[in-house]
């Protein structure tokens, strides 16, 4: 299976990527309808397990998206399953310093890049038999979250290790570490600074950074300063945030009878 999140980046434009934090089927069905590129499944904060990964994935097959995950840290056993599983997409959270990029690298490629472990359960479903680990190495996209001051500060050199396809920030846990309110859509120039140069460092490597945003406003403003993939908050969001508009709207034009 190509992949659909490389194929975008080689056309120059910016992935649009859901995000899934409920263990359902169901709703990763309805969300993979709605043209999105990529569907994330969110291990790391969401409630989401490996096997609810799995059925989100099962329910997205037939639609033409990316299945990818973040998974809840960058830990061998847990990237090479969730890449058994399906995954064509890896986000790992608190990607510090280049050892710990090098070390994701290395989890999630076969041999002779990585260390891999060979047991494609559900993956190898996505081709012939027997040529998924031969495009593998290539097609799976890597990720590392650049969310603390750390990693900024080691920002050239995770961004210099071979393998990765680029960075995703985590605006909330990145303004956080500044002792800034954590909140996705950030304007203060400090951080507005940071993501600047990360646009700039991943240009002259031809990576592709990523970031986490509220919806569609941010999202846009994301791409206009150019990042390469933006992520419209998640599903438990996407629905809270237009069921409060309803309610308000009936109470509003219901003359106080609501």
């Amino acid at each position: 299976m190509a992949n659909k999140v490389k194929e975008i980046w080689k056309s120059g434009k910016a992935v649009v990527n859901a995000w899934l934090a409920i263990p359902s089927g169901f709703s990763a069905e309805m969300i993979a309808q709605c043209g999105f590129d990529s569907v994330t499944v969110d291990m790391q904060h969401g409630v989401q397990d490996y096997l609810s990964m799995v059925q989100c994935f099962q329910a997205m097959d037939k639609h033409p998206i990316t299945p990818m995950v973040r998974v809840p840290w960058n830990e061998p056993g847990i990237i090479g399953k969730v890449l058994d599983g399906g995954a064509y997409g890896v986000i790992c959270p608190m990607v510090n310093t280049p050892q710990e990029a090098r070390n994701l690298v290395s989890y999630s490629k076969y041999p002779p890049k990585g260390v891999r472990s060979n047991g494609p359960i559900r993956a190898g479903m996505y081709g012939t038999a027997g040529s998924y680990q031969k495009t593998a190495n290539d097609e799976i996209v890597l990720l590392p979250m650049m969310e603390t001051r750390t990693a900024v500060e080691n920002m050239e050199a995770i961004l210099d290790v071979e393998g990765i396809d680029g960075v995703y920030i985590g605006p909330s846990d990145l303004g956080f570490s500044y002792g800034l309110e954590p909140k996705l859509d950030r304007s203060e120039p400090e951080i507005l600074a940071i993501y600047d140069k990360i646009i700039k460092e991943c240009g002259k490597r031809g990576l592709n950074p990523g970031i986490h945003c509220s919806g569609a406003e941010g999202a846009a403003r994301a791409i206009n300063m150019g990042f390469k993939l933006v992520t419209l908050s998640n599903e438990v969001g996407l629905m809270t945030t237009y069921a409060k508009m309803q309610v308000n709207a009936t109470r509003k034009d219901s003359a106080g009878k609501a």
